[in-house]
């Protein structure tokens, strides 16, 4: 196999509505929540993929994510952050999350947030993905 970079202009690149990879579980009201932008992806070829991945909860509203690692999971915080089911920011932007191969884990986004997603394989295992009302 010949080695070569892998080389993308994010502003190039649409975005793609999560609802193509996720399904009807990622709209609210008929209205895209996730929105995604593939940089690279070598998983045909033994590798990971990389992606920019926009969440936008309705007002009052969050997202709820619970999954499993099927690879290592890296995220990068661009802007907004993760949060409680409270809604209340736990994460920010410039914070790094590392979710290791096999780990059950979840995230609750009561803003708009951009992350830079990198998986070492395979994506993980969604097994629930909920919009939900905020506990305040």
């Amino acid at each position: 196999m010949s080695l070569h970079p892998i080389m993308a202009s994010s502003e190039q690149i649409p975005w793609t509505a999560g609802s193509q990879a996720l399904g009807d579980i990622s709209l609210f009201q008929d209205t895209e929540t996730v929105h995604f932008k593939m940089l690279s992806d070598r998983r045909s070829e033994g590798g990971g993929m990389a992606q920019i991945v926009r969440f936008s909860p309705p007002a009052g509203m969050l997202i709820k994510i619970v999954a499993n690692a099927r690879s290592d999971e890296h995220i990068y915080i661009l802007s907004g952050g993760h949060g409680d089911k409270s809604g209340r920011q736990r994460l920010y932007p410039g914070d790094y999350l590392l979710h290791p191969k096999g780990l059950a884990h979840g995230a609750f986004l009561a803003i708009e947030t951009t992350v830079f997603q990198v998986y070492s394989g395979e994506p993980d295992e969604l097994v629930d993905f909920k919009i939900v009302a905020i506990d305040g």
